[in-house]
């Protein structure tokens, strides 16, 4: 009797991820996976790097597993989406919002085991995604015509702390993303949106509006809790015009989506979801996509996925 074929899986590494700490993560993964399938390793040290590592990966690989933060799955999405090799996330980073949805284990050895067994029975199972396109969305993959988001879609507050974290120099690491979000409260104001939801159009004062293909992002802010990766429609937050007490009321009970129910916060379902306005740019998966205007439209079972246990969407 012959011996089933060991799996040929490519591990992508992001050595920056968890502020350093997926390059250790990563080698642990390697060594416990090297003997259980045909195993590549590569680390990419950029944007570039890492795309053209995932392009290869893709392939000649039975899966491809990305060990980082949700800024390497971003990437891997929008290579690997509308294909047929599966993505295994291994936890590393500082968010893990993708693995928490899907139910993986928070310990990375345990998640690389558990996924290279799924790929073993091929518990695959394809999840939606959204598509962002525009006339000034800046493609992952050269010459592709839009954006691929899993997570969240945003615009407002949350995506102007992005943009201003990501212009500081100083401090490093997470309190870096806390001075911006403190320069970003002082500066605080409602911005006029247009938001149209399946071609019906809304216009008011925002604070943020957070498109969910899943329910989470930001590390475990629950924004649209009820968001699925498997009913083919986007869950969508408007935070409207509130005060700077208002939202620092709401933001610690996000990760138990204890903001909904507040009479400020409006909850939509849709399919489309066209942003336009004022409010900068827009931010997907915690990535700068780019200036509005922006169109997101929910693409049903767009990406496999592997998974070796319930999540919960």
């Amino acid at each position: 009797m012959s011996l089933p074929r060991r799996p040929v899986v490519t591990l992508v590494v992001n050595p920056a991820s968890g502020r350093g700490r997926a390059a250790a993560v990563g080698d642990a993964v390697a060594r416990e996976l090297v003997g259980r399938c045909a195993l590549t390793v590569a680390a990419g040290t950029s944007w570039q790097q890492s795309v053209e590592f995932l392009r290869r990966a893709a392939a000649g690989s039975d899966a491809v597993l990305v060990c980082g933060g949700d800024g390497l799955v971003h990437l891997a999405v929008n290579v690997l989406a509308e294909g047929e090799v599966p993505l295994g996330v291994v936890p590393a980073g500082t968010g893990n919002d993708t693995a928490d949805v899907l139910g993986l284990p928070a310990d990375p050895l345990a998640a690389a085991r558990a996924l290279v067994s799924a790929t073993r029975s091929d518990a695959v199972q394809r999840i939606d995604l959204g598509l962002v396109t525009g006339p000034f969305v800046e493609p992952v993959v050269p010459g592709a015509t839009g954006r691929w988001f899993v997570g969240m879609l945003y615009a407002g507050l949350d995506a102007a702390v992005n943009e201003t974290a990501n212009r500081l120099r100083r401090p490093r690491g997470a309190r870096r993303y806390d001075a911006a979000i403190a320069l970003e409260f002082l500066k605080l104001r409602p911005r006029r949106m247009e938001i149209g939801l399946d071609g019906v159009t809304i216009e008011q004062e925002i604070t943020l509006v957070a498109v969910g293909n899943g329910p989470q992002y930001g590390g475990g802010k629950r924004m649209v809790p009820d968001a699925r990766w498997d009913d083919g429609v986007f869950d969508i937050a408007v935070i409207g015009a509130v005060s700077r007490t208002t939202i620092a009321w709401l933001a610690p009970k996000l990760p138990t989506a204890g903001h909904i129910g507040h009479p400020a916060v409006g909850l939509h379902r849709a399919g489309e979801v066209a942003l336009d306005g004022d409010t900068g740019p827009a931010y997907a998966d915690g990535e700068r996509v780019g200036p509005l205007p922006v169109l997101a439209r929910c693409i049903p079972a767009a990406l496999p996925v592997l998974v070796p246990g319930w999540g919960t969407w």
